[in-house]
């Protein structure tokens, strides 16, 4: 198998199990944009800080495009750059993952004293310790130590050894606040009608289908009650809604997006920052072509 075969073998593999993945050209640093996207001219993605216009298919934006998409990684539009590819790297907020990059070994004894032991990936000077949940991301936290989690990219070293553990509070603390999901608390919006035909004369899925899909999502956002629900919920609205790209329409993606804004609201996530992250899933889908 050659280098590019394997490089986009794993980033399948990776994207098959919900992670959201991107190459790496030369350097192992993201490709550059396109000339469209160049110096952030088309606004940027959606989903990044300062929300955007920008569809752009190709892989722009670094961490932003990462997908796991199939068709999207497999499109023209990517087959170029994965033949100058040298590595996989993936987005870990996507994932609803933290990864602590420990950039030494003074780092990684720090750890081993401060921090529960989780899935470990050996890297070139240190290690990546592997947390579920997500938190804002940040470089130079403390010596030798990179938190990446959201609106950031690592690099695939491999799957590591041990089991993965919940984020502590001791990482959050690292940027001087806790970037967790907040307790329970009542729902501030009345729940949702269920989806049904009434709103959705125009999708070519059957209801089943669909409530299959919907209740996988909202068990995935139920489960993260400690952190990353907000994140989960952006992902959960982004893949439902690439579902429908190619019905006539209307699909009644709205009613779906408020199940899976309930769903975040109830788990702790703030009413405005779900709507946020689910209006922004539902847009990231390319509409198709009237």
């Amino acid at each position: 198998m050659s280098a590019t075969a394997e490089v986009l073998r794993v980033a399948l593999a990776l994207a098959a199990a919900g992670v959201p993945v991107l190459p790496l050209r030369a350097g192992k640093v993201p490709f550059g944009n396109c000339r469209a996207c160049k110096e952030n001219e088309c606004g940027g993605r959606p989903h990044m800080k300062a929300a955007g216009p920008c569809r752009c298919p190709r892989p722009c934006h670094a961490w932003a495009a990462a997908t796991t998409d199939p068709h999207v990684i497999n499109s023209p539009a990517w087959t170029p750059v994965w033949r100058e590819a040298v590595a996989v790297a993936y987005h870990p907020g996507g994932a609803g993952l933290t990864v602590v990059d420990l950039d030494n070994a003074a780092a990684v004894a720090w750890a081993r004293e401060t921090l529960p032991v989780t899935r470990i990936v050996p890297t070139t000077r240190g290690e990546h310790w592997i947390y579920r949940g997500a938190m804002p991301s940040s470089n130079a936290v403390r010596p030798g130590v990179d938190i990446k989690s959201t609106m950031q990219y690592a690099r695939w070293l491999g799957p590591g050894t041990g089991r993965m553990v919940v984020l502590p509070a001791a990482a959050r603390g690292l940027l001087g606040e806790e970037d967790t999901t907040p307790a329970r608390r009542g729902v501030a919006s009345s729940l949702p009608a269920p989806w049904g035909r009434s709103v959705a004369t125009g999708c070519r899925h059957t209801e089943r289908y669909v409530r299959t899909g919907l209740e996988r999502g909202l068990a995935l956002i139920r489960a993260r009650a400690e952190s990353g629900a907000g994140s989960q919920a952006f992902g959960v609205a982004r893949f439902l809604a690439a579902q429908h790209t190619a019905c006539p329409g209307p699909c009644g993606l709205a009613v779906i997006g408020e199940e899976i804004v309930s769903a975040a609201v109830a788990v702790g996530v703030p009413e405005t920052y779900a709507r946020r992250a689910v209006a922004n899933g539902l847009e990231t889908v390319v509409e198709p072509a009237s």
